[in-house]
């Protein structure tokens, strides 16, 4: 005896794991987009956290409203992975050096640095040339965080691209 019923989509296990995984990560970033704008905006980088929290806090609202913004699954992936991993790379050209009483610290990423080298010594000459002679450290909390960022970036490309296509159509 076979059982010959369809499965639906809507009703399998693995889209019901979907499904609350997508509340699950639209929620936390609804939330925490929310509250970096509360808590960060106030410092001397306000213009870049108002943008990460907007764009943490508006992916958080589609993750949550898929009934409202529908987006192509396969175009969604391919842009919102292009876009991670481009925005993440082209970070690594942005360079901030800081120096300290006897310390010297190289950083890499944008918006969030993900990549750093760094060196303490007697005198600030010699923990600048210990720190250009330092390896590379890679904080993967951070390099996840950046990923995500611009993974949502590129999905809100993706809804403002379906919104226009619907004002069109």
């Amino acid at each position: 005896m076979t059982d010959t019923t369809a499965i639906d989509e809507k009703t399998t296990r693995w889209a019901a794991a979907g499904r609350l995984a997508r509340w699950l990560l639209g929620a936390l970033s609804l939330v925490g987009g929310l509250t970096w704008i509360l808590f960060t905006t106030h410092g001397p980088t306000a213009v870049l956290d108002l943008t990460v929290g907007v764009v943490f806090a508006a992916a958080g609202l589609v993750l949550l409203m898929p009934h409202r913004i529908r987006l192509p699954r396969l175009i969604a992936t391919i842009v919102m992975t292009m876009v991670a991993i481009a925005g993440t790379a082209a970070g690594l050209a942005v360079d901030n050096e800081r120096a300290g009483s006897y310390a010297y610290v190289i950083e890499r990423g944008f918006p969030f640095t993900w990549v750093q080298r760094y060196a303490v010594a007697d005198n600030p000459v010699d923990a600048e040339r210990l720190a250009r002679a330092a390896h590379w450290t890679v904080d993967l909390v951070s390099l996840g965080t950046s990923l995500l960022f611009w993974a949502y970036a590129g999905m809100m490309l993706v809804v403002i691209a379906e919104l226009a296509r619907r004002r069109r159509a």
